[in-house]
């Protein structure tokens, strides 16, 4: 099929308005860099099924994200079809402790919500830059919390087509892991539990945290978030820093000098950049203190090099 086919189509099952042309992933990832998307639709929660039906039937690449948060996109871009789950599937809702949220919603905005509620147990995420159907596909944690220990179950998209609710137990929550990505499941919406809490205290933990990242944390230029995971027995940022490479740089990317857990756009970075600092990094640390270093990052899209491994569309 041509594009302009394919345009159309997805312009029938998503709206005209949902679908955008050789679209800049830099401008739908925080790291802000990444060459064009073939198609980026943004549906809401009725169109979404079509759009990846679609896609199955006509072999086309399909990538869901999220607020892409935690990717890398290479500079020559996606080919296929890039769906982002966002403002047009941010629905949130709150009945007593209960916490129903679809999965474009930010973090930052349920956290708002639950506050406003007087509910505690969301304030770890309140600063996480993401939406919280990526959330509770890479378990993401900080100050202590996880979302494991709020979501009680997700509904999905399954890659046949169907809707179904997950239980948490059956997600298989770890470190920075579900199985999620596994079984190519596409969150729709979570379940979170929280807690009745006092609304002063619950903003007064929320502005300490804020104060701790804003003071500790690269915040004034683009980044995903901590680069590495944590290393069992180590600190990802401190092996980087014992290792020299506090502010190394290769182009426009650079390790922090204010954390060296993060990788930093300094204002000119490829994604070619980000990555070439990325394998040094791993290289440098397994060198001198024999650790390997597990991206946090995933890799999306076309890069100029194939020693990198790219993620592949499910």
């Amino acid at each position: 099929m041509n594009h302009a086919c394919i345009y159309k189509d997805l312009c029938q099952i998503a709206g005209e308005g949902a679908v955008l042309r050789d679209e800049p992933m830099s401008r739908h990832t925080t790291f802000r860099v990444g060459g064009p998307a073939d198609f980026f639709v943004t549906p809401d929660s009725a169109g979404l099924p079509g759009v990846t039906a679609y896609c199955r039937e006509h072999g086309i690449p399909c990538l869901v994200i999220g607020n892409g948060s935690n990717l890398l996109c290479g500079d020559g871009g996606m080919k296929g079809v890039v769906v982002e789950i966002g403002k047009r599937m941010s629905d949130i809702r709150i009945e007593g402790t209960k916490v129903s949220a679809e999965a474009g919603a930010l973090l930052s905005a349920i956290a708002a919500r639950a506050a406003e509620a007087g509910l505690t147990g969301f304030e770890f995420a309140a600063g996480i830059p993401g939406s919280i159907g990526g959330a509770a596909v890479m378990n993401a944690g900080a100050y202590g919390g996880e979302i494991r220990d709020i979501l009680t179950e997700a509904e999905v998209l399954t890659e046949d087509g169907e809707i179904g609710t997950i239980s948490a137990d059956d997600l298989e929550f770890s470190y920075r892991h579900s199985v999620i990505p596994e079984k190519n499941y596409i969150v729709l919406r979570v379940i979170l539990r929280l807690r009745e809490g006092n609304p002063k205290e619950i903003y007064a933990r929320m502005a300490e945290l804020k104060e701790a990242r804003v003071s500790k944390q690269p915040l004034e230029y683009p980044s995903a978030g901590s680069t590495f995971k944590r290393p069992e027995g180590y600190f990802a940022g401190k092996l980087i820093e014992d290792a020299g490479l506090k502010g190394y740089s290769r182009g426009g990317a650079q390790v922090s000098e204010k954390h060296c857990g993060f990788v930093i756009n300094r204002g000119q970075a490829t994604a070619e950049d980000i990555r070439a600092l990325m394998e040094h990094i791993q290289q440098t640390v397994r060198e001198k203190y024999g650790v390997d270093l597990e991206p946090e990052v995933k890799f999306i899209g076309k890069f100029r090099t194939s020693k990198t491994a790219i993620a592949k569309f499910p």
